[in-house]
């Protein structure tokens, strides 16, 4: 009889490790769902073994996370921070190097591969004909979605990256989008059969996440006591619009220069992507706009005092250009914060219009503005908006996360029809070959 639920999974995130700092870099929310689904499956008596690409050379080969989950670090490439469009030709060591892995066991290690982001999902597809296993594969973000809507100054996908999409897609036997509207994505975009699509939302850790005293977040981050705060959290690279925040600023204390009296508008997070060129751009923006002393910026932190930051503001800000679901409006929403996001992707979805915040449609920064006026202005709407948050936010915990997933492991693992099995891979490497 087949088992119910996966004994080991090998969980792949080759571009950014689970225990790096979220907020810079590359890691962001992909981090924090690895890190968060791991200890939870791990909790459930489902062990978890992460691989991930060595970035420094004192990085120990295994680390343990947590109890029942490990983290691999696997050398492919230099020790250096690479950039994702560097990646690719780090992958096939990569790949040797975890069949290698396996290779040094008794079969059957692992009963199920779970890829994360097309470059994982590359390493995954390798090791499924290896192994024999399913692969179940989470995108997390998709290179014709972003093409579609590209930031000023950012850089397009590479057509690699677009087709080594599908070439994941193809290979998965269960895709996890993280909203309808991304499976809806999958499908039409990249042809993916719709029959092995399930829509599987991230969590918030609602412990952590949770209302709190705004007077005593903002005494210990060192906020004034008073006035308003104006948030935004996340990487800083034009995917995210940091930019678009200043200018809203900008026009909304141009239109009403008395807010300026009592306005703090707080960055926390790191650069990355194509950020990266432009280290002072926020601060030389802020400037031009000749709203600089209003502005503080702040190195990534930990969830906790993440959260802090949260109840502290009197709104959060999430203006990107796409998101696959949109984690840091959850989170400010599970805190009791209001939150304005772009109308765009996941966002729909982690944010109830006028309910827990306010979408705004396109990126035009006098429309920011009008949102930003209503909730700082109204303080009925903020108060709705808050409770509104909390409730919302609540359908979002992590332990239901988990039991989706395990259901969709389970699906993966059912046996299948021989006509519908993969062909064996032409090429084949013994145990003998791979564990010299």
């Amino acid at each position: 009889m087949p088992r119910r639920f996966p004994r080991r999974i090998a969980t792949i995130s080759v571009h950014t490790s689970p225990l790096e700092q979220p907020g810079t870099g590359d890691a962001g929310g992909l981090n924090v769902y690895v890190v968060e689904v791991s200890k939870r499956l791990a909790a459930r008596g489902i062990e978890v073994e992460i691989f991930t690409r060595a970035v420094c050379r004192d990085a120990p080969p295994i680390a343990e996370l947590a109890p029942g989950v490990l983290v691999r670090h696997v050398h492919a490439g230099p020790f250096e921070d690479l950039d994702k469009a560097d990646l690719p030709a780090q992958l096939c060591h990569f790949t040797f190097q975890v069949l290698r892995t396996e290779a040094a066991y008794a079969p059957g290690r692992y009963d199920l591969v779970h890829g994360h982001y097309w470059l994982s999902g590359q390493v995954g597809a390798v090791a499924k004909r290896r192994w024999g296993v399913p692969l179940v594969q989470s995108m997390h973000t998709l290179g014709r979605v972003k093409n579609a809507a590209l930031a000023t100054g950012d850089a397009a996908e590479p057509e690699r990256r677009l087709l080594g999409e599908a070439e994941v897609m193809a290979a998965a036997d269960r895709l996890v989008a993280n909203t309808d509207e991304e499976a809806g994505q999958l499908a039409g975009l990249y042809g993916a059969d719709p029959g092995l699509i399930q829509t599987v939302s991230p969590g918030v850790d609602l412990s952590v996440f949770r209302p709190g005293p705004e007077a005593e977040a903002r005494r210990r981050l060192g906020l004034p006591p008073d006035g308003h705060v104006i948030m935004f959290a996340g990487r800083m690279q034009p995917l995210k619009a940091p930019d678009l925040v200043l200018q809203a600023v900008a026009r909304l204390i141009r239109d009403d220069p008395a807010l300026a009296r009592d306005l703090t508008v707080a960055f926390v997070g790191g650069l990355s992507g194509t950020g990266r060129a432009d280290p002072d751009q926020l601060t030389e923006l802020s400037a031009d706009l000749g709203i600089g002393g209003l502005v503080r910026v702040e190195p990534p932190c930990p969830q906790r005092e993440l959260a802090d930051w949260y109840r502290a503001a009197s709104v959060v800000m999430v203006p990107s250009y796409s998101e696959s679901f949109g984690l840091v409006a959850v989170e400010a929403q599970a805190c009791g914060t209001p939150v304005i996001a772009a109308s765009v992707g996941g966002l729909r979805t982690a944010v109830r219009d006028e309910i827990s915040g306010l979408l705004v449609d396109g990126h035009d920064p006098a429309a920011y503005a009008a949102a930003l006026r209503r909730v700082l202005t109204g303080p009925g709407l903020a108060r709705r908006l808050a409770g509104g948050g909390v409730a919302h936010a609540s359908r979002f915990g992590w332990s239901g996360t988990v039991d989706r997933l395990l259901e969709v492991y389970t699906a993966a693992m059912a046996p299948r029809p021989a006509a519908s099995l993969p062909r064996p891979a032409a090429v084949r490497l013994s145990r003998a070959e791979l564990t010299r």
